[in-house]
């Protein structure tokens, strides 16, 4: 389904993906048809290429570029440079405003777009919009977990000295409020909340709904990704750039790398009930 949208004067608005070549093609796909199965399309699609991508995810790009020309703006990088820069040239590449960010191995489900617009239509102020998360493994219906996150601004700038206040594959946010915050940077693991860290500062109205309106891929491998040391120090040197913004106090600093570390050094199995028993649980 491909068709306009049925919100009157409804703003238009892009949707911002990276994409690199270890992305499964068939996830690809399924993506993009979560896309044009939306009550109202975006558009158009910003991708970044981060690199060189396989033949066959080429393959799924140009099936999408002969039957909807002109929907796909690509930004391209002859080498790999990472997430954080992959999106900061993808917003500034985005022609509109608005801008929606998708991962491109996971489901929005049908009303994603219009139910977020509404609340940037609603209220003039609001700068980013997100939503609660479902999380499947391998089949779409195999949901094993959730993760719900803080719904006012109040509540979302608490919680944000402690973990991610959002899911940064469900936001909606402005162009212009991303770009005065300064964008995305390079900061391994924590890109998103590195930009959500300097909106806050920058006193942007935030907000997340109390709905479901993204289907999130996860893995056995993601709970594995998630642990050793490597993964802790880049965790911390994250965390210290968020400390030399002001933005906790040197307790709260060592108060979450301490939790870090316990996690990231338990064996995988106890880390992955941690994450679904209790990091997955009602804010």
């Amino acid at each position: 389904m491909y068709e306009n949208s049925i919100i009157n004067n409804c703003p238009k608005f892009s949707v911002l993906m990276s994409l690199y070549y270890k992305e499964n093609p068939k996830y690809l796909r399924q993506c993009l048809e979560s896309l044009l199965s939306q009550t109202i399309q975006a558009s158009e699609w910003v991708i970044v290429k981060d690199g060189p991508l396989t033949d066959e995810l080429e393959e799924v790009l140009r099936y999408y570029d002969n039957h909807y020309p002109n929907l796909i703006k690509y930004v391209i990088f002859e080498r790999n440079q990472g997430l954080g820069l992959a999106l900061r040239a993808g917003v500034e590449a985005c022609t509109y405003d608005l801008i929606a960010r998708m991962d491109t191995d996971d489901v929005c489900v049908a009303k994603r777009f219009e139910v977020q617009i509404n609340e940037f239509i609603k209220d003039s102020e609001l700068d980013i919009c997100g939503s609660y998360i479902k999380e499947f493994d391998g089949n779409i219906n195999n949901i094993i977990s959730q993760r719900k996150v803080p719904l006012s601004n109040i509540e979302i700038i608490k919680y944000q000295k402690k973990r991610s206040a959002f899911n940064h594959v469900t936001v909606m946010f402005k162009k212009e409020a991303v770009v005065d915050s300064g964008n995305y940077e390079n900061c391994l693991l924590m890109e998103d909340d590195m930009l959500w860290v300097r909106m806050i500062l920058n006193k942007c109205k935030m907000k997340n709904i109390d709905d479901y309106l993204v289907l999130v891929r996860v893995g056995s491998d993601m709970f594995q990704r998630r642990g050793g040391i490597k993964y802790f120090c880049k965790f911390k040197n994250a965390r210290k750039k968020i400390y030399k913004l002001k933005f906790i106090n040197i307790f709260n600093y060592y108060y979450v790398n301490i939790i870090q570390l316990v996690i990231c050094l338990i064996p995988v199995n106890i880390r992955k009930y941690i994450f679904i028993k209790y990091l997955r649980k009602e804010v």
